[in-house]
């Protein structure tokens, strides 16, 4: 249960520059050939165009159900960001580790690993189950490509552990998201006879304001949830485009918005809600929305047995709750119908920032979690 084995493996994965517009095939090859090297079974599951993996360890049985430890192996971009060090050579410093994706979420994999070592040289009597996904930054693409596939491989576990940073406490909740562009259009003119012309800006603002109408209907009237910091679903406008010149009666105006939607509510109602408006009546037929992209929230009981037992092998003072950023534990719910929390070394805090950290401490006490699972398998 050293942490020596765990923060090596740290940073060999921080070595890896698995920024989501680039490969993840380095880091993917080099954990399959460690674990296939340990006689630990391993599928790969590549994207269309065979840059990208998700990858599916599996020790013990077949036959019955197990354990799921999960997750990404992609981390956000560092440039324009001010790093002190190298961001993709691991710095050991002061009891913390630094590095590009070293909280976010690459500590809990190294932990992931080690025990999956450790597990090849026991006998099980549940299988212990270990996936990398790809691109879960930019929309948690990859993970759906290898969930279609996962009732081929193993019967649905006992329970889902998502490693996300949460300083090793257990979260069984956060929001769904919804992203969409709204193509906004209008006819050109010179700006003397602008009455004369429908000005795609003017659609555009139309359509802002019925986003802040509805939003500030959902937080004065609609439904709540207390163990979020902001306890309604919650609307974003995050970019507005469009214009060419003072002078010229714009055609075109794109608007980026999300909705991030509590479990009581759906994306779906709420953006019924937008497009119904009464502010967007006049400029309906010049509104076109694309939803980009979305994935659905996590909610998991926390008096289910599976979280009461993972909460048993965590300290007393341990808790369970609900955090504010997306995972792919909805996906995963949803798909396995299985319990899936959220618990992971290091602080979402320093994620995607300069010098991104995580506390060798975190990492010792996701061991200790994740043997203490190991040993209740066998």
């Amino acid at each position: 249960m050293s942490d020596l084995q765990s923060t090596m493996l740290l940073k060999q994965l921080i070595a890896f520059d698995t920024t989501s517009y680039k490969s993840n095939l380095e880091l993917i090859y080099f954990v399959k050939q460690l674990l296939e090297d340990h006689g630990i079974e391993v599928r790969l599951q590549f994207n269309p165009e065979m840059s990208k993996a998700c990858l599916l360890a599996s020790i013990g049985p077949k036959d019955v159900s197990g354990i799921l430890l999960s997750g990404h192996t992609d981390v956000v971009p560092v440039e324009g960001q001010d790093w002190h060090s190298d961001p993709f050579v691991a710095l050991e410093k002061d009891g913390k580790i630094y590095g590009r994706g070293c909280a976010d979420m690459k500590g809990f994999i190294a932990c992931a690993l080690n025990v999956m070592l450790h597990a090849s040289t026991q006998i099980l009597s549940k299988p212990l189950h270990l996936c990398l996904s790809y691109d879960e930054e930019i929309g948690c693409i990859g993970v759906r490509e290898i969930l279609q596939h996962l009732s081929e491989y193993m019967i649905p576990p006992i329970c889902c552990v998502i490693g996300e940073p949460t300083l090793m406490q257990i979260a069984t909740g956060h929001k769904g998201k919804a992203v969409f562009k709204a193509m906004c259009t209008g006819q050109e003119g010179h700006s003397a006879l602008a009455p004369q012309f429908t000005n795609a800006i003017h659609v555009a603002n139309a359509l802002i304001n019925s986003i802040v109408d509805t939003q500030q209907h959902i937080a004065q009237a609609g439904e709540q949830d207390s163990d979020y910091d902001v306890p309604y679903s919650t609307l974003h406008i995050g970019k507005i485009e469009g214009g060419k010149a003072l002078n010229i009666v714009p055609n075109q105006c794109i608007v980026d918005y999300e909705i991030r939607n509590i479990a009581q509510d759906s994306s779906d109602q709420i953006q019924g809600k937008i497009q119904q408006h009464p502010a967007l009546d006049s400029f309906k037929k010049f509104v076109h929305i694309e939803e980009v992209n979305q994935y659905p929230g996590l909610l998991t009981s926390p008096t289910v047995q599976a979280v009461k037992f993972m909460q048993s092998l965590l300290p007393e003072n341990t808790q369970t709750g609900k955090i504010s950023f997306g995972t792919e534990g909805g996906l995963f719910a949803n798909q396995l119908h299985c319990p899936v929390l959220v618990c992971g070394p290091g602080s979402i805090t320093v994620a995607h920032k300069p010098d991104e950290f995580v506390e060798i401490n975190q990492l010792i006490q996701c061991d200790v979690f994740l043997h203490k699972l190991l040993q209740s398998l066998q």
